[in-house]
């Protein structure tokens, strides 16, 4: 399903469109956590961390992350949603997208400064979040591509199996200069159905993005924050030599945003659900693009 300014969809399935050039050629070394999949041990059990009392209550944007955390602010209400779970945000309890290490956490990755402002990814909250979001789900220039307009539910089904998962997928807010304005997926490619559909090599990182609010869109703000976005990840996950994105060919704007933001187009791949533009950024021409 793919997104509105510059968003990327996941496939199912094998594809004979997916590059073949020598810098896409397949790595058949495969990741520890990939292989662990399919091992016989137990999975190592994770100890919940206590929340501080402190915390609990409602925060600021700025103070929470000054705390580490995050909430609404005063100029957005993103605080409405209707489902609870007992997963991200409960207290006493932490969440497996913050114990995670399949990408190297991105609540820790920290604020940056772009020319649109400061930018910080904040992990979602379903109770927090879920309003908000589903309300830029239903617009029509997002559930073009997303497909998940509709009542709150269907956002929550969406949400549900990143935040109860093993965090290979973490669904995030974009935050530019306080105000919660965009939504992300940071997810590991080479562990999604995706890599059925290219040339996978082990911690490709894959980027899914819709601005949220209308003012926000032809601007280039999509190209400036996903040059930051790409760029956290490849400062924050070493192993990580490619950041990859499957936009909607019919997506022009999206098209354009990732070229723009160093990003190149890879292959034309055929999904289950589109027709996608394979786009790829690699650490190593970073600083050329």
């Amino acid at each position: 399903m793919p997104p509105a300014d510059a968003h990327t969809g996941a496939g199912t399935g094998p594809s004979s469109q997916a590059g073949t050039g020598a810098e896409d050629t397949l790595d058949l070394q495969l990741p520890d956590e990939f292989l662990a999949l399919f091992g016989e041990d137990e999975p190592a059990t994770v100890t919940p961390t206590p929340i501080p009392a402190s915390l609990d209550g409602p925060l600021s944007l700025k103070e929470s992350l000054a705390r580490g955390g995050s909430t609404s602010t005063e100029g957005e209400d993103v605080s409405t949603g209707t489902v609870t779970d007992a997963g991200p945000g409960t207290p006493g309890v932490k969440s497996r997208l913050e114990s995670s290490d399949l990408l190297d956490n991105p609540a820790e990755w920290g604020p940056v400064t772009t020319p649109a402002g400061v930018f910080q990814l904040v992990p979602v909250r379903m109770e927090r979040d879920l309003a908000v979001i589903s309300r830029w789900m239903n617009d029509p220039a997002v559930a073009a591509f997303w497909e998940l307009g509709g009542e709150e539910a269907v956002t929550a089904a969406h949400l549900g199996p990143q935040l109860e998962g093993d965090g290979r997928s973490v669904p995030c807010l974009g935050v530019l200069s306080g105000v919660p304005m965009s939504y992300w997926e940071i997810y590991r490619a080479d562990l999604d159905p995706l890599a059925r559909h290219y040339p996978a090599r082990p911690n490709d990182t894959g980027l899914h993005l819709l601005i949220g609010g209308v003012s926000n869109r032809g601007r280039g703000i999509g190209t400036t924050l996903l040059r930051a976005v790409s760029d956290l990840v490849l400062d924050n996950r070493p192993q990580c030599a490619r950041v990859v994105a499957e936009p909607d060919l019919r997506n022009t704007p999206s098209v354009s945003a990732f070229l723009s933001a160093g990003f190149r187009f890879s292959a034309e791949v055929e999904l289950p659900d589109k027709q996608a533009a394979l786009m790829i950024r690699d650490r190593a021409h970073r600083a050329q693009l």
